[in-house]
């Protein structure tokens, strides 16, 4: 960073100060992910010695992750998870365009009253109560739709993106109808390159939104097999039965299991649920960069 050499000395210290508190703050959030990456990669032996400040693995070992790994109801749960959470952002993102899109349409008939029932849905959450007998009552109990539909447009997004979309320029979408586009071709030629850093955004809440959903699958997936990768995560913090978590058959398998801590499997678990939003983040957070206005213009 190039900072004005003009600066008071007043400025440089203030400069210094906040420099400094960003990077604390930076140390302070990443040390505990760090922490767990380390005891994961850890020799299972060394680990009960670890102490929490512990950013460097204590002798290199894989046992942690081939147990993990080779686990039947962790592979499903990440086949589960990625499938919910891929197919349930889709969906939120495709849904929520169209609907900022139609909403913000000022000649659209009863548009006032559409946003206030949309409001309304953010003062007064119907709970999980009415939103499983629904589910139950459209037979979509023990199904992956039960947990990618629940909550097909979050309702701040919404706005969000009405808000944006209100913002440009008349002279493109008056541009575009001279064209001869339909409002489709206007959104998806038109309005999608200009919003799609905002959208990206959006797309990055919903995913994480999935990929950490647990408490409503929980609730309508009775079917183990169906659980995402959070809810096994949880079943076995809460249950702490390492064996039942290995879930293998040979004996030689049982006894590297035994050997290796609750701490070690608990540090892998969680760090294997946390590593796709890391690997995902940097190939959204180009879309943040950019400026809204940039797909507007071409060359």
């Amino acid at each position: 960073m190039v900072t004005n050499s003009r600066q008071t000395p007043f400025e440089r210290i203030e400069y210094v100060i906040i420099l400094s508190a960003l990077l604390l703050m930076v140390v302070v959030t990443l040390q505990p992910i760090l922490h767990l990456v380390a005891v994961s990669f850890s020799d299972p032996a060394r680990v009960p010695t670890m102490s929490g400040l512990r950013i460097v693995p204590e002798g290199f070992s894989l046992k942690v992750w081939n147990l993990l790994i080779h686990n039947a109801a962790v592979q499903r749960g990440f086949v589960n998870a990625v499938f919910i959470t891929f197919v349930g952002t889709a969906i939120n993102i495709v849904a929520t365009t169209l609907m900022a899109w139609a909403l913000a349409q000022k000649r659209l008939p009863g548009r006032k009253y559409i946003l206030v029932f949309v409001l309304v849905t953010i003062v007064f959450d119907p709970g999980i109560v009415p939103d499983f007998f629904v589910m139950r009552d459209v037979g979509l109990l023990n199904s992956y739709w039960s947990v990618i539909l629940y909550r097909g447009v979050f309702a701040w997004y919404l706005i969000i993106l009405i808000r944006l979309f209100e913002e440009v320029p008349y002279e493109l979408l008056e541009a575009a109808e001279l064209d001869g586009a339909n409002p489709f071709q206007t959104l998806w030629y038109v309005i999608v390159p200009v919003a799609k850093s905002s959208i990206a955004m959006i797309g990055l809440f919903y995913l994480v939104l999935h990929w950490n959903e647990f408490f409503r699958a929980m609730i309508y997936l009775n079917d183990p097999n169906k659980w995402p990768l959070q809810v096994v995560l949880r079943q076995f913090v809460v249950e702490g039965d390492k064996l039942s978590m290995v879930g293998v058959s040979d004996m030689s398998t049982y006894s590297d299991a035994g050997q290796i801590s609750i701490r070690a499997l608990k540090a892998g678990m969680i760090t294997l649920t946390i590593a796709p939003l890391v690997l995902i983040y940097p190939l959204i957070l180009k879309f943040f960069t950019k400026g809204t206005m940039s797909g507007a213009v071409k060359g």
